[in-house]
């Protein structure tokens, strides 16, 4: 296999060449691109393996998100219950049901935009449920004040 005569962008994932996974093995490669230390990226380089600019965009992208912790994803959540509760005047709905939720994020050149995410309140309210003993005395009263009654 001369790497002349081979495009790397369409290198199928499952090529095999003399037993080696090279398609899988040029796709990490690609992109993982940003990570790889500079010797890492000699044997790639040497044979035209450039960074596949869409996974990479998107990994920096996922890393560059401020990382949500325990307590705030609570509070987004019972945020999300509290919308539902108020629009529908009951807290009543099926384990699938997915609750929009509006928030502005900054975006390209720091301009806000409002983005709109469906969090799974059913899943979410069902696994609070099964863990409630691990919830604190202030979360479950949270809870039982939109209508939880297990709460």
């Amino acid at each position: 296999m001369s790497d002349s005569l081979v495009d790397w962008t369409t290198l199928p994932a499952d090529t095999v060449f003399e037993g080696e996974q090279l398609g899988r093995w040029m796709q990490a490669q690609r992109v993982s691109w940003p990570g790889l230390e500079e010797d890492r990226r000699n044997l790639p380089t040497a044979i035209g393996i450039e960074a596949d600019p869409e996974p990479v965009a998107a990994r920096e992208a996922a890393e560059a998100k401020p990382k949500v912790f325990r307590t705030d994803r609570f509070a987004q959540s019972l945020a999300a219950l509290a919308q539902f509760v108020e629009r529908e005047r009951h807290p009543r709905f099926p384990r699938p049901h997915k609750e929009p939720l509006e928030s502005v994020e900054a975006g390209p050149g720091g301009v806000e935009q409002v983005e709109v995410s469906h969090f799974a309140l059913g899943a979410w309210l069902t696994n609070q449920k099964v863990r409630r003993a691990k919830l604190t005395q202030g979360q479950l009263a949270q809870l039982a004040e939109h209508g939880r009654e297990w709460a």
